[in-house]
């Protein structure tokens, strides 16, 4: 499974992206329980790419779409 994309398209979907924040652990939610090492790694490497944007907040770390890297992340969604 390509978890990556996943996530790109699960927040995309959503609209989660600049101003519009969701806590990390939200990410997992749908995926099987076996998954979540792996999705929790491709967050990992999707925030080092800048694709997410990181927002700490006094109640946890919270996540956003890049809203500079919209036209890549869609690409990459409709792949």
């Amino acid at each position: 499974m390509d978890f990556k994309k996943i996530i790109l398209r699960k927040m995309f979907r959503l609209r989660i992206i600049g101003g519009k924040h969701t806590a990390i652990e939200h990410l997992n939610k749908g995926l099987p329980k076996h998954a979540v090492g792996e999705a929790k790694n491709a967050v990992k490497e999707l925030i080092k790419e800048e694709f997410i944007l990181q927002k700490p907040t006094s109640y946890g770390l919270q996540v956003s779409l890049n809203p500079e890297k919209i036209e890549e992340i869609i690409k990459i969604i409709e792949n």
